[in-house]
């Protein structure tokens, strides 16, 4: 977990005052109030879990303690992993941006937690093996950035679970980081004194990686309280060591795991369907009943949008009812943008959905079909914004000259550029001739 990058830290066991996690009624009103709408989640939430007890982390930082930790865990059913990282300042052109510094495992078999010092440590390709087994359930929360701060090590992890991508698929974005979640799922508060603790220092301090160990082991309390409540959507975002890539067309491929690396538009032009509008949406449909994960889908359904392809509407309606929240929210704004106005019925209910994100996704996408203009802009005053510009002026300033030459004189005898001058409050003569 890298410092700066992420705002939710650690448990520090205390449970949260009760009441914490109440949530607002829906709000069932017109699009306007739906975009105003901050209730968060308003569905009902199962019975909490208490959070076990664990013993005290144990710091990894020798080749030979790492060696002696491996057996343990390849011999678990789930891993729980979280990584500190920091930025490396001085690199070359092929370094990676970030270095390792810690690297957090919490098993529950026995329930033991170790920090690795990945700095002390040289070669960590002892834990390739545990990582890369199909039989070991790697658990994340917010898989990315540790992902790609583990390959970076030569550790790449199989059949994982992004924690994170479930919860959000629950409850919405706005509530789907670790802190948020352990509070709704064990009445825990999570403790972020180290926050900006810089993790390159050493020696570490007990504190240090008592904190550091935090995560991974919430990390576990948290899947215990979704398998239990939710295990239809864990098996959803499960991601198995052998899960092929979908059989989606090649110039949608890029675009399934985030990045949006350009616009489509230039990836089908290049792939030789700019003017081809029914192949695109040949592929495009296809596409959204290949993938499986509910991010993914809602991509291809952004996709659709930025194409335009108002003639997959009809596709996205059924979205609209699905369990995954990115899914409902994904196609009430794609059908919104595409103006599918026969879908308003089928929007309408989302305004009292239990997420936020989805209601208003709603509101927004009523607000389009309807025809209900946005809010108008406040004009723009130079002056307000420290820009300068004669006063009254609303909207950009633009200086023209009346003749080809940059000094001519307009029909009134004064340059272009006395003018400019005398808007920034240079009227005099020797301001004139300075300007000369």
């Amino acid at each position: 977990m890298s410092r700066g990058q992420r705002t939710e830290r650690r448990d520090t066991g205390t449970p949260a005052p009760s009441g914490a996690r109440g949530g607002g009624a829906p709000t069932a009103g017109g699009p306007s109030t739906g975009l105003r709408d901050s209730a968060g989640y308003t569905g009902a939430t199962p019975q909490t879990s208490a959070a076990p007890e664990w013993p005290r982390p144990q710091l990894i930082a020798t080749a030979a303690e790492l060696a002696a930790t491996v057996p343990i865990l390849a011999a678990a059913p789930v891993l729980a992993l979280d990584a500190e990282f920091f930025q490396v300042r001085a690199r070359g052109p092929d370094d990676p941006a970030h270095r390792l510094s810690l690297l957090q495992i919490a098993l529950d078999q026995p329930r033991v937690s170790y920090v690795v010092d990945a700095l002390r440590i040289a070669d960590l390709s002892p834990l390739a093996a545990p990582l890369a087994d199909g039989g070991i359930l790697k658990l994340f929360h917010g898989i990315g950035a540790d992902a790609r701060v583990l390959a970076s090590r030569g550790l790449v992890a199989r059949d994982t679970l992004d924690l994170e991508a479930v919860s959000r698929s629950i409850f919405g974005q706005r509530e789907s980081g670790l802190q948020a979640m352990l509070q709704r799922a064990s009445g825990v508060r999570l403790d972020k004194s180290l926050q900006r603790a810089d993790w390159s220092r050493r020696p570490l301090t007990s504190a240090m990686i008592a904190y550091a160990a935090r995560d991974a082991e919430m990390t576990l309390v948290l899947y215990a309280w979704l398998a239990t409540q939710y295990p239809a959507a864990v098996a959803l975002h499960r991601s198995p060591a052998e899960e092929p890539s979908p059989a989606v067309a090649g110039w949608i491929l890029p675009y399934l795991e985030g990045a949006r690396p350009r616009p489509v538009v230039l990836a089908v032009a290049e792939a030789g369907l700019g003017a081809d509008v029914p192949a695109q949406q040949r592929a495009l449909s296809e596409a959204l009943g290949a993938v499986r994960h509910p991010p993914q889908r809602a991509r291809v359904m952004r996709l659709i949008t930025d194409l335009e392809l108002v003639g997959l509407a009809p596709d996205l309606r059924p979205y609209l009812t699905s369990a995954a929240s990115e899914e409902r929210a994904g196609a009430a704004r794609a059908l919104g943008r595409l103006h599918d106005t026969a879908a308003a019925e089928l929007i309408t209910p989302l305004l009292a959905d239990p997420v936020q994100d989805v209601r208003q996704a709603a509101a927004l996408a009523l607000e389009l079909l309807h025809g209900t203009p946005p809010p108008p802009r406040p004009p723009f005053r130079p002056h307000a914004a420290g820009l300068g510009g004669p006063r009254g002026t609303s909207g950009p300033v633009r200086w023209t000259s009346g003749g080809e030459s940059g000094d001519t004189a307009d029909d009134d005898g004064a340059s272009w550029r006395s003018k400019l001058r005398a808007s920034f409050g240079a009227t005099s003569p020797a301001d004139d001739a300075d300007a000369g």
